[in-house]
C-alpha cells in the first residue's frame, strides 16, 4: 500500500507541476531553474515539445545516477522523470495567458512547486541538477546547494541574456515561490511554536499549561549567567492559536517573566501530528 501510495503521489505531483509549468510559466514566456529551466529555453530557441527536451538532458545523468548511486535511488528518479516529462507534453494545451506576470509567475511557482514538494515528498527527485550535486558532492566534497545555487544562476544569466530583464526577474518571483512551497510540503504546514519561559512562577505556568491547554510541558534547570543563581525554565509547544492566550496567561502570574517564541514547521507527537503519518 505505501509502495502504491508513494508512485501515486509521484505521478499526482508530476501532473500538477506540469499544469504550473504550461499553465503559467510556458504560457507566458518565463523560465524556471535547473534542467526544467534549460529545457524551456531550448523549447523557445527551437520549439521542440518541452518533456522530450528534458526527457533527453536526464538519459546521461539517469545511467549516471544508476552507476553511482545505485539501482535503489534510481528506479523512483527515472519514474519520475518520465511521469514529468509525459504529464509535461501532455497538459501542453493548458494555456492560461495574462497581461500581468507577476501573477503567472505566482500562480506558476504556487502550482510548480506544489507538485514537485509531492514528487520529493513520495520518496523521488527528477534527476537533472539533483544528481549532478550527489555526485559532485560525492567525488569533489563541495556542498549541493553551491551546485544547485551555481546551476541556477548559469540558467538565469542565460534568461536574461536570450530574452531580456524583465522575464528574468520575472522568473526569479517565480523561483522564490517555488522554493517555499516546496519547502513548506517537506517541513509541515502546522506553524506550531516553541515557548520557552523563564519565571519564579515555574509550578503555576506548569499547572495552567496542563489544565488550561492541555499541552505538556519540560523543565529545563539552568543557571543565571550574570547572577550564578539555579534557574527552572518551562519549555512547551503550543498551536499558533493558543500563543497570545499563553502569553497572557504567563503575564498575569508574573508580569517580570522572559517568554522566548520560536517557530516550529513540523511537531511529531502526542497532541500534534502522529509519527508515523
Amino acid at each position: 500500500m505505501k509502495r502504491f501510495l508513494s508512485y501515486a503521489g509521484i505521478i499526482l505531483g508530476s501532473l500538477i507541476f506540469a499544469f504550473g509549468l504550461n499553465g503559467f510559466i510556458i504560457a507566458n514566456g518565463l523560465a524556471e531553474g535547473g534542467f526544467t529551466g534549460l529545457a524551456l529555453i531550448i523549447h523557445y530557441l527551437s520549439g521542440w515539445p518541452v518533456g522530450i527536451i528534458l526527457l533527453v538532458l536526464n538519459v546521461p545523468l539517469i545511467i549516471l545516477g544508476w552507476r553511482k548511486l545505485g539501482p535503489a535511488f534510481t528506479y523512483k528518479t527515472l519514474l519520475a522523470i518520465i511521469a514529468v516529462s509525459v504529464a509535461i507534453d501532455l497538459t501542453q494545451g493548458f494555456a492560461l495567458k495574462t497581461n500581468d506576470l507577476l501573477l503567472a509567475a505566482l500562480y506558476g511557482g504556487v502550482f510548480s512547486g506544489l507538485g514537485i514538494g509531492i514528487v520529493i515528498y513520495s520518496g523521488a527527485t527528477t534527476g537533472g541538477v539533483d544528481i549532478i550535486a550527489r555526485l559532485i558532492h560525492d567525488y569533489k566534497g563541495i556542498s549541493m546547494g553551491v551546485v544547485f545555487f551555481t546551476f541556477d544562476l548559469f540558467v538565469l544569466a542565460l534568461v536574461a541574456l536570450l530574452f531580456g530583464l524583465e522575464k528574468t526577474l520575472y522568473t526569479l518571483v517565480a523561483l522564490f515561490i517555488f522554493s517555499r512551497i516546496i519547502d513548506r510540503i517537506l517541513e509541515g504546514f502546522e506553524d506550531a511554536k516553541a515557548v520557552t519561559i523563564i519565571s519564579q512562577h515555574r509550578q503555576d505556568i506548569t499547572d495552567l499549561i496542563i489544565k488550561e491547554l492541555d499541552r505538556g510541558a519540560t523543565i529545563i534547570k539552568g543557571e543565571g549567567a550574570y547572577t550564578g543563581q539555579e534557574k527552572e525554565m518551562v519549555y512547551v509547544v503550543v498551536s499558533k492559536y493558543q500563543l497570545l492566550r499563553l502569553k497572557r496567561m504567563v503575564r498575569d502570574l508574573d508580569p517580570q517573566a522572559f517568554i522566548i517564541v520560536n517557530s516550529v514547521y513540523e511537531v511529531l507527537g502526542e497532541g500534534f501530528r502522529s509519527p508515523s503519518s
